[in-house]
């Protein structure tokens, strides 16, 4: 089965970029306990520019990513639309090539 690889890509607004890396780490380590595979990066060139990774095992893990959410990650998901820039958002699933 392939794995899916999920990227949310986005600019926070430079004055909440405190309060974004506390609800981060936060959501990362609760992910993390749940078993989920979840990071974020920042752009190295592009300061305030993330991307947050979420890689799965299978396109039915894929497809449950949003079911899966508990009302913490709820919460944290509904909390980070504050630090987000509007239309910065942008979306991308990829599924990895099986070869040979």
């Amino acid at each position: 089965m392939p794995r899916v690889m999920f990227t949310i890509s986005y600019t926070i607004k430079p004055e909440r970029r405190d309060d974004y890396l506390s609800l981060i780490g936060k959501m990362k380590s609760h992910l993390a306990a749940a078993g989920k595979e979840y990071s974020v990066f920042e752009a190295k060139a592009k300061p305030n520019h993330f991307t947050e990774i979420f890689v799965t095992h299978s396109l039915d893990e894929f497809d449950a990513l949003d079911e899966d959410q508990d009302e913490t990650v709820e919460e944290m998901v509904s909390q980070l639309e504050e630090f987000v820039d509007e239309g910065s958002k942008k979306y991308t699933t990829l599924v990895e090539t099986e070869l040979g």
